[in-house]
């Protein structure tokens, strides 16, 4: 199976879409994982300078990320928005759509509205949505994502365990059988390493880390066999090392403890190296 990696605008918007862009196809990254707002003049830039990457990269790739804003929580304008930003990106052709989905704190029953509808509009225009595992979303604890999986078996998902991690304050050794459940659902990872405190390590080649690593890692590898067993030809990984307030920082000086960019390229370069 061939694995492609992605790297994410997420914090880099001190580059222009084609310094960044260029920026990581010089790095060795296969894709882009971008936030589009298609009114806006930058995603105009973005399809181009992509356009002209895949002059030298015809199998380069980008994927959308959905952001659901709206100016009230009700579950209706949930769905409203989502659907909006659905058509909206699905006309700039992705690879697929990487959604947060729903509400932590929405009943069940109403998060399973808002997850039929997008099923429902991924079935009719033909476009994958993938439902990334995050807090305050439906998503954001491990146990309590098997109901949904159960009631929505086709169900894809952008695995980010890190939010698990921070959430159960754990690195889920009592929780294996909850994650062998949800791994044949993850189609995407955000290859982030977190802890039980916090959803990102401050350097992920720091050695105090090593055990956390190795433990993500285990994970991945899982769901790489997984998937290589289902016969699937392509999987996409993003290492999703964020900015600050997501990277950790000095008190006082707020300066960040290690290079964003540095962990990415990193995270990738370990993963070529050790996923099989």
């Amino acid at each position: 199976m061939q694995i492609k990696y992605s790297f994410s605008y997420w914090g880099n918007d001190h580059l222009s879409p084609a310094q960044f862009i260029n920026a990581i196809a010089d790095a060795g990254f296969d894709g882009a994982e971008l936030f589009l707002n298609p009114s806006d003049r930058i995603t105009n830039e973005f399809l181009t300078a992509i356009d002209t990457i895949r002059n030298q990269n015809p199998d380069f790739y980008f994927i959308a990320l959905q952001l659901p804003f709206p100016k009230n929580d009700s579950v209706q304008a949930h769905i409203q928005i989502m659907e909006e930003n659905f058509s909206k990106l699905a006309a700039l052709n992705p690879l697929f759509i990487n959604s947060h989905t729903g509400k932590d704190y929405f009943s069940f029953d109403d998060n399973c509205k808002i997850i039929d509808a997008a099923l429902n509009f991924s079935a009719k225009n033909g476009i994958r949505i993938l439902h990334e595992t995050h807090r305050g979303r439906f998503s954001f604890h491990a146990a309590s994502l098997i109901p949904y999986l159960e009631r929505f078996p086709e169900m894809e998902l952008v695995g980010d365990f890190s939010h698990f991690c921070t959430v159960s304050e754990s690195m889920l050794d009592d929780q294996q059988e909850i994650i062998t459940r949800i791994i044949p659902h993850v189609s995407h990872i955000h290859a982030r390493i977190g802890h039980e405190q916090g959803p990102q390590v401050n350097d992920p080649q720091a050695p105090e880390w090593q055990g956390h690593l190795e433990k993500f890692l285990y994970w991945w590898q899982q769901i790489i066999n997984t998937r290589k067993s289902a016969g699937q030809s392509l999987f996409t990984i993003s290492p999703e090392f964020g900015p600050v307030p997501y990277m950790p920082t000095s008190p006082y000086t707020q300066q960040p403890l290690s290079n964003q960019w540095d962990n990415n390229v990193f995270m990738k370069e370990y993963l070529k190296a050790t996923l099989k």
